[in-house]
């Protein structure tokens, strides 16, 4: 399940606004602003899922550990080449 830093620190990282991942996820904005939001307003779980899909599918990995939440960008231009 993407968290709200998970979200703002994937859109840092591929250079999109709010409006961009809320397109490409096929969300409202108003949806997205809400998961993003750091006052804990309730979701939709299709929301968090359109949300991770689309950022996974552009080469996000979300990170879960016990010890806290991150997200990487993978750069596999090179596999795309063979």
């Amino acid at each position: 399940m993407i968290t709200a830093r998970q979200s703002r620190a994937a859109r840092a990282l591929l250079g999109w606004t709010q409006e961009t991942l809320a397109d490409k996820a096929q969300v409202s904005l108003t949806a997205l602003k809400r998961l993003e939001s750091e006052n804990g307003l309730d979701v939709y779980e299709t929301t968090r899922d359109q949300v991770g899909r689309a950022l996974v599918s552009v080469g996000i990995v979300l990170l879960s550990t016990d010890r806290g939440h991150g997200v990487l960008l993978v750069d596999d231009r090179e596999n795309r080449k063979a």
